[in-house]
């Protein structure tokens, strides 16, 4: 079985684009980058990483988050390190952009799936669910291509983020998925440092109501 390498395969695209080899990277200087968010702390290493290869917009769009409070939070604290970043990482400057809370859309789309176990497929239509949102947005913005932070968690699925993000590309000739895995090369303990670094609110659940019940049944 042919196991791919998302990392190794994002690198490779970073040394063609960096060396003019890519002809579908034509129109910027830069190619464009809309990289969905899930919280500052999976994004403070993958923007690190990324800045002085791409233009990248942050995109924050997590219905799934069903706290508002919480929501609010994690929120502020991506948009707060996107200012430190801009002040300090070489690169052009990233542009922070906040979707549409729509919790009620996310708990729609999850409807009997509410017993499934993290990981199952209740999270699999969630990823579904913010990277369509992410596309259409970078369609709108016109960007080269699109991924998201998600892939740096060691609790989340890889190869299902991929997929998923590569049949919504390939479903237009859009914007282009970009391979990634950012848990690799020590990618998530960087984001554990910089977390400490920049003293970033790490939260101990994924977001939804579901993962904070299991967490809090956890704690008992």
């Amino acid at each position: 079985m042919n196991v791919r390498n998302y990392q190794k395969e994002l690198e490779q695209i970073i040394a063609e684009t960096a060396a003019g080899d890519d002809p579908a990277e034509v129109s910027h200087t830069v190619p464009t980058l809309l990289l969905h968010a899930c919280c500052a702390p999976c994004s403070s290493y993958v923007m690190e990483y990324l800045k002085s290869h791409f233009a990248i917009t942050l995109y924050y769009y997590n219905p799934n988050i069903t706290d508002a409070e919480e929501y609010g939070k994690r929120m502020e604290e991506a948009r707060r390190l996107v200012r430190a970043y801009n002040e300090t990482l070489p690169g052009p400057d990233i542009v922070f952009l906040e979707g549409s809370y729509e919790p009620g859309r996310y708990l729609e789309a999850v409807k009997g799936l509410e017993d499934e176990p993290e990981g199952g497929r209740r999270c699999e239509v969630c990823f579904r669910l913010r990277l369509a949102e992410t596309l259409a947005r970078a369609r709108e913005q016109g960007s080269d291509r699109f991924c998201t932070t998600l892939s740096i968690s060691p609790l989340k699925n890889a190869p299902l983020l991929n997929a998923i993000g590569e049949e919504l590309a390939g479903q237009d000739g859009g914007p282009r998925w970009l391979p990634s895995d950012f848990k690799k090369r020590g990618g998530y303990q960087r984001s554990i440092e910089l977390s400490a670094e920049y003293g970033l609110y790490r939260q101990n659940y994924c977001g939804c109501v579901f993962s904070r019940r299991k967490r809090k049944e956890e704690k008992k």
